[in-house]
């Protein structure tokens, strides 16, 4: 059987994290300049049903998946996807996965991980899965890494568009008038998503009225931000990216480090910045007026203490 190679992008929110846990809308788009990769190919000298993962990006080097604990993310998105093919003894498989995009810092690493692994594997298996099959499988792997996941990182990256996204509805693509060029920047913190999300329903739990308001409010910029978008008007995205981050802040998941990136941001001339994801580390995300305005941003903020940063245009919508 040929080997068979499969990739799945990076994803950044643009708007909407925290409230679309509680039935607001969010926003988030691809991220193409990074990605995930698992090529799969016949396994020499294993037995059928032996499946042999490599993936050093997290950390694994040559572990037969059943000798893996069932909550290893892995191990169950190939326990899923046999499941799914109703394949419980494949031919023997060694699978090698990579990955460009940082782990922990919002950019959906987990995610990708899991769409190019399930692409992969059925592909290799010679029955690709539907797109509609592939997210099913990303979201149950992402409730090991984030434990309540909005189901908005397996989306964006399962179809690899820009999507609005209301938790438990159909998803939407979004329009985009004009190009937006956007610098992302990594804090260099781990984003511990899990504990942030679980720290955020403690707090929405003691202040139900307060909270339902931040999160009301966070669906309403979402969708000023979906209008805006479609019209192109950069500007009014970039202050609603702004206000976006201040509520953010309310609900105490940002951290000093991001904070002082999006106040570089703004000094270097963005027309708006905010923490993107989980919060208390990951990821923050500017928006440049052009490209050259994007380089003075992005060396701002490395200057500021980001340890990398990444440079992505959101084209209009075909």
């Amino acid at each position: 059987m040929p080997a068979f190679r499969a990739t799945a992008p990076g994803k950044i929110i643009l708007f909407g994290e925290h409230a679309v846990v509680y039935g607001q809308p969010a926003l988030a788009v691809p991220v193409p300049a990074v990605q995930a990769q698992a090529i799969a190919q016949a396994a020499l000298g294993l037995s059928a049903g032996e499946i042999l993962l490599d993936a050093p990006a997290v950390g694994l080097k040559s572990a037969l998946w059943r000798s893996l604990p069932p909550e290893d993310p892995l191990a169950r998105a190939v326990a899923l996807t046999l499941e799914a093919l109703h394949a419980p003894q494949p031919p023997a498989v060694r699978l090698k996965i990579t990955s460009t995009i940082p782990v922990a810092a919002g950019l959906g690493s987990g995610a990708a991980v899991t769409v190019a692994l399930v692409r992969a594997l059925s592909g290799f298996l010679g029955a690709p899965l539907p797109d509609a099959a592939v997210n099913a499988i990303a979201y149950e792997v992402e409730k090991i890494h984030h434990g309540t996941p909005s189901g908005i990182d397996n989306t964006v990256v399962t179809y690899a568009r820009p999507v609005y996204f209301v938790r438990g509805r159909p998803l939407q693509p979004f329009r985009v008038g004009a190009p937006l060029t956007f610098v992302i920047a990594d804090s260099g913190i781990p984003a511990p998503t899990a504990q942030a999300v679980a720290d955020v329903r403690r707090a929405a739990e003691a202040d139900p009225e307060g909270y339902a308001a931040l999160f009301a409010t966070v669906g309403e910029i979402a969708n000023h931000a979906r209008d805006a978008l479609a019209r192109g008007d950069a500007r009014r995205v970039g202050t609603l990216m702004s206000e976006n981050h201040a509520l953010l802040q309310k609900m105490e998941v940002s951290c000093r480090t991001l904070d002082t990136l999006v106040q570089a941001a703004h000094e270097a001339g963005a027309w708006g910045a905010k923490l993107s994801g989980g919060g208390r580390g990951g990821n923050m995300l500017a928006l440049a007026a052009n490209a050259e305005a994007a380089e003075a941003i992005a060396v701002a903020l490395q200057r500021a203490g980001a340890v990398r940063t990444i440079i992505t245009t959101l084209q209009p919508s075909p």
